[in-house]
């Protein structure tokens, strides 16, 4: 598909995404009965507007001939558009249209149930997450040499042939430092902790030097707001690999059964190379993320990462933001063995991990 022809689509999903919202809220104002189901669908159809609006960006850009990945969406996009269109049918039925005219937004009445949402919302969440990964892809393979991105298109193109399910490999919804569901949480304000993140700039600088930067305190010192301050900054010089907000009862943030499955998605989608070894994890056995944590970290994280092909000797290195990690010692477990497992066939790095962030929330009776 040609470049007009993906950008309408895009065009197209983005504003049945915005409609799909709209009757949300009617709905929400409307229907009591059913406001965690409504909120749910609202969110998800947000979150893919929310994305194909950046990739939209990169089509409007100088460099839209270079976003390989992308032009390979028309298929995604298609079956996207549809669900969408089938979902807006189901929300403005005849009969409520002819009941509102008559009775207003009270005649509304939510026409799913509780699973019928979850297989919706479940289904736009495959969508979100190929076009999240297509976005990151492109994004990366923009600041990459010529040579680079020749092999980068070359990956990209792969992945949406090999058809990669990322369906089996669930992800922990709200975890990232950017999620919607924490955009009111506070960063460091200008001229505020300022040693600190200097200490932690020259960290990420220093190959040579340890691989964890470990920070812990008292509760509510505002090692969170750091965290996230510095998950930004790496962001924005794109050199996060992935970021990982734990949270107490916030569902699959307040445990770590989709700790490794999340850092894997992201590392992904900034190191494309590891695709190929995570996709043989998943082939394999579809229940990976059903396993024991080290044996998904051995094969969605450290066996890809060795097997990794060196590209002209260049390291990428990939900071890892972890916060309040003792809300699971499970991984803090593992953190306590980490060294740096990055190491290609040639013996040095080509992917270099480092992390930041191990939060610990420190008291006198247990100390880390």
């Amino acid at each position: 598909m040609d470049g007009l022809s993906v950008a309408a689509s895009v065009i197209a999903v983005i504003n049945i995404s915005a409609k799909i919202t709209s009757l949300c809220f009617q709905y929400s104002v409307a229907v009591k009965d059913a406001e965690k189901d409504i909120e749910r669908l609202q969110r998800k159809a947000t979150d893919i507007k929310g994305v194909l609006e950046k990739i939209k960006r990169l089509l409007d850009g100088r460099d839209k001939a270079g976003l390989s990945t992308t032009y390979e969406l028309s298929d995604s996009l298609a079956e996207c558009f549809r669900q969408l269109e089938e979902l807006k049918t189901e929300l403005e039925p005849g009969k409520t249209r002819k009941a509102m005219s008559r009775f207003g937004v009270r005649a509304l009445k939510w026409p799913f149930t509780s699973k019928q949402v979850e297989k919706i919302v479940s289904g736009l969440e495959r969508y979100e997450q190929t076009f999240a990964v297509a976005l990151q892809v492109d994004q990366t393979g923009l600041m990459l040499d010529f040579d680079q991105k020749m092999n980068l298109a070359n990956q990209n193109i792969n992945i949406i042939h090999q058809k990669l399910d990322l369906a089996k490999l669930p992800i922990a919804k709200g975890a990232s430092f950017d999620s919607h569901m924490d955009e009111h949480n506070a960063r460091c304000l200008a001229n505020t902790r300022v040693e600190l993140r200097r200490q932690i700039a020259e960290w990420a600088e220093d190959r040579n030097g340890k691989p964890i930067f470990w920070l812990k305190g008292m509760a509510g010192t505002g090692k969170s707001t750091i965290a996230r301050s510095v998950a930004q900054l790496f962001a924005d010089q794109h050199r996060l690999g992935a970021s990982f907000f734990f949270k107490k009862g916030e569902g699959e943030r307040g445990n770590a059964t989709r700790f490794f499955t999340t850092m894997a998605t992201d590392l992904m989608a900034r190191v494309p190379g590891l695709i190929s070894g995570i996709r043989k994890a998943l082939d394999a056995g579809s229940a990976i993320s059903e396993r024991v944590l080290k044996d998904q970290f051995e094969k969605l994280i450290l066996h890809p990462l060795s097997e990794i092909q060196q590209v002209h000797s260049q390291v990428v290195v990939c900071i890892i933001v972890i916060d309040a990690l003792d809300e699971s010692f499970a991984v803090l477990g593992l953190a306590r063995k980490g060294s740096n497992p990055g190491l290609g066939r040639a013996g040095y790095p080509v992917v270099y991990l480092r992390c930041y962030g191990l939060s610990i929330h420190w008291r006198s009776t247990r100390q880390p």
